[in-house]
């Protein structure tokens, strides 16, 4: 099967590139209510299940021991912009549990977005761990770790108990065999597992709806992803996205991106979850798919499926801010 071009990009009148992708609308019990493309393909879920991996942190009770909140909980589950409230909020949810930014192994980075990484050169010389964009889910398994009594040190690692957890979590929710053979290294060094398209979308399903989970992870689950709602700016950030597509239909939607094109979303007066991937890895078309496909499933709302259309379809300007051409999701899906 090919995957349809879901997205082309126009400079002029003329085609200038052109995104293929796949989609998987899945209710609670696993029934597929919308696809295109390849969906029992296999693909990183990458940082779009953070939701997922955050898992732990809650069900544990962990969250609850260091009186953690809806903020704390949607930076578990964040892929941040590495703004002052996001790395202070971070280094926040470590001091809880006696810890610093010195134990976290993801690594350091300057901000993603251009604006925050200017504002982080102008103030530091570099950035520490705190500002890297998983250091709030970092954070989350720290504490996970510290609360039920395994040993920090290495927690990135495949063979660390806490790794082991979540792996036995996104099986559970996914239906897929995770092992070495479909295990890869994420950006921020953890395990990410490749899981069919489906399996994706019927895990953040049940994640929802708690169709199939036991009343623990039912509820941990909902509590994460209302966390998220209520709190988007910490999932990711000013002008990002996710934080935009949340902040456009308070507490009905939720979205999250991961890297090389892969989205995840929920909607939860549907009962219904989104995973999708651009083939090609490109941000700009999986944010504009998102967008396309969630007007869809708001249909029944025409206000709000107006503005995630806009998001789905718009102009694209140069510096001098003239119009060069326009990003278009195909309406025919």
């Amino acid at each position: 099967m090919t995957n349809p071009v879901l997205v082309d990009v126009t400079r002029g009148d003329l085609v200038e590139s052109r995104h293929r992708g796949m989609v998987a609308v899945v209710d609670g019990e696993g029934k597929v209510v919308f696809s295109l493309g390849e969906i029992d393909r296999p693909v990183f879920p990458r940082s779009a299940c953070k939701a997922m991996q955050a898992l732990p942190l809650v069900e544990s009770g962990a969250a609850d021991a260091y009186g953690f909140g809806n903020k704390e909980l949607a930076l578990s589950a964040s892929s941040h912009s590495g703004e002052p409230e996001h790395a202070a909020l971070a280094a926040s949810m470590l001091a809880a549990a006696g810890r610093s930014e010195a134990d976290l192994e993801c690594g350091s980075h300057w901000s993603f977005e251009q604006p925050v990484a200017i504002a982080q050169a102008r103030a530091m010389e570099r950035p520490n761990q705190l500002h890297n964009n998983c250091s709030g889910k970092h954070a989350g398994f720290i504490c996970a770790a510290c609360h039920t009594g395994m040993e920090v040190k290495d927690y990135v690692t495949y063979e660390h108990p806490l790794q082991g957890e979540i792996r036995g979590v996104m099986e559970g929710l996914t239906g897929a065999a995770l092992a070495h053979d479909t295990c890869g290294v994420d950006g921020c060094s953890i395990p990410t597992y490749a899981v069919p398209l489906k399996g994706l979308a019927h895990g953040f399903a049940k994640m929802l709806t708690g169709e199939d989970l036991e009343p623990i992870r039912a509820r941990s689950a909902r509590r994460i992803i209302d966390a998220c709602m209520a709190e988007p700016f910490y999932v990711a950030g000013a002008k990002r996205a996710c934080t935009d597509l949340m902040a456009l239909a308070p507490g009905r939607i939720f979205a999250k991106t991961g890297a090389e094109g892969v989205f995840c979303a929920v909607v939860p007066e549907k009962g219904l979850a989104v995973a999708l991937k651009c083939e090609d890895g490109a941000t700009r078309a999986a944010e504009a798919m998102i967008a396309g496909v969630l007007a869809k499933l708001f249909d029944h709302d025409q206000d709000v499926a107006a503005r995630l259309k806009a998001r789905a379809s718009y102009v694209m300007k140069n510096w001098n801010g003239v119009e060069v051409g326009k990003v278009r999701y195909n309406p025919a899906f």
